[in-house]
């Protein structure tokens, strides 16, 4: 879906503000999340969330992806299939999109208007 922030953290102290720093392990994010981590791991496999990786080659999660899948989980447990929730996931991202650009594209053309 969205890929993880490429931007560097900085200092330590940054961090903690960085919604894309990977921070939680998948044992932690399930139990956050009160999913398996089979769970999460559907959700990598059907490219909702991609998790870094550490040195180790273990899946790190940040809290943005930790919202997606609190999404996700809220369909799932709706009765909502999970190749399904994820895709809906994936057009509700889609949408939100399209309508920011295009409230930019409506003030950009205001502002070419009033000159």
């Amino acid at each position: 879906m969205v890929p993880p922030s490429t931007r560097s953290a900085g200092t330590p102290a940054d961090r903690f503000d960085d919604d894309d720093y990977p921070a939680y392990s998948m044992g932690r994010a399930a139990e956050i999340l009160d999913v398996t981590q089979v769970f999460l791991r559907a959700l990598d496999n059907a490219e909702l969330i991609t998790p870094q990786r550490s040195e180790g080659g273990h899946r790190r999660y940040s809290r943005y992806q930790l919202r997606i899948a609190a999404r996700a989980r809220e369909l799932v447990d709706q009765g909502t299939a999970v190749d399904a929730a994820c895709r809906i996931i994936i057009l509700e991202d889609q949408l939100t999109e399209a309508l920011r650009i295009n409230e930019e594209l409506k003030r950009a053309g205001d502002d070419e208007g009033a000159r």
